[in-house]
């Protein structure tokens, strides 16, 4: 006779699931309302995504660790092809993975059928998540999914929109029941692999996103290069982080700090906020901007965003 401790384990199911799609489909979106916290930076811009990171959801009987990756597009720098290599690369590793694509697509276009063509030669167990069904008619979405039923074997096709609260339980359900029993790779109380030193880059990273013109955000990178937890002298917990924010030109950096340092200010005081509330606890923080011109081209910095 088994106990209930050898009956539980065989129930606890965990696995891997990867998500990819082309550049601004609104996988950091779903990631952070999937996990129910802050782990992606989001913007509305391309390429916000620039490496792999992990969110981890703890439900009663599974744990599902999921990998939000670079959106695909055609690679212009050493970096771009490093975050489209990142991509590709963690479809083989991964146990599902879930294909992202925009419900406002007529056909499937050159970079979607780029990533079935991966999915095929991976022959991963895939979910098609077709986001922004608000922006549609019922009659294109039922034409975009007989499209790609025709393409591929999908354990589920699931519309959605990825700011809808509602669709998370259906997706966590819908992914469990097709993970294999496995234990948890992760303490139950985490719900991300990044450090504090990286999500503390990325929130400052995805601020200056937001904030600047269309020209700079995607020329910069964030070092987080002191990051120390001190005490007040009302006993509160206080971290001092120091970062700089790189960019290619020196007219970019003019752009960055503004006029009278008050671009540097909004932004900086805009990833305080934010930062406050994900780690709870108050933050310091003082920035500054460097120029490093074609920091994208070389190998010890692009190196960074590559898959661990």
């Amino acid at each position: 006779m088994k106990n209930m401790e050898e009956i539980s384990k065989e129930e606890f199911k965990s696995g891997f699931v990867t998500l990819i799609g082309r550049t601004n489909v609104g996988k950091s979106t779903l990631l952070n309302l999937l996990v129910g916290e802050k782990v992606a930076a989001i913007a509305n811009k391309v390429q916000t995504t620039r490496t792999a990171i992990r969110g981890i959801v703890n439900r009663e009987n599974s744990q599902i660790v999921f990998t939000d990756t670079p959106g695909i597009h055609k690679p212009k720098t050493k970096l771009n092809e490093t975050m489209v290599e990142t991509s590709f690369s963690s479809i083989p590793d991964s146990d599902i993975v879930l294909f992202l694509i925009e419900a406002t697509s007529r056909e499937i276009g050159r970079g979607d059928t780029i990533i079935l063509d991966k999915i095929k030669e991976a022959k991963r167990k895939t979910i098609l998540i077709i986001n922004k069904i608000d922006l549609v008619e019922r009659e294109s979405l039922l034409h975009l999914i007989d499209l790609y039923r025709k393409e591929y074997d999908f354990e589920a096709v699931i519309p959605i929109s990825a700011t809808n609260q509602k669709y998370k339980e259906i997706l966590l359900e819908e992914i469990e029941k097709n993970l294999k029993s496995g234990p948890a790779y992760y303490d139950i109380e985490e719900y991300t692999d990044q450090t504090l030193r990286q999500l503390a880059e990325e929130t400052i990273r995805e601020k200056a996103l937001i904030l600047l013109q269309d020209e700079v955000p995607h020329g910069i990178y964030v070092e987080a290069e002191k990051m120390k937890l001190r005490k007040n002298k009302q006993g509160e917990e206080i971290y001092d982080i120091e970062a700089t924010i790189y960019c290619l030109r020196e007219s970019h950096k003019g752009i960055i700090i503004g006029k009278k340092g008050e671009m540097l200010k909004r932004i900086g005081r805009s990833a305080r906020i934010d930062m406050e509330q994900n780690f709870g606890m108050k933050i310091n923080l003082k920035t500054w901007v460097k120029v490093k011109p074609d920091w994208q081209s070389k190998d010890a910095i692009v190196n960074q965003f590559k898959l661990k």
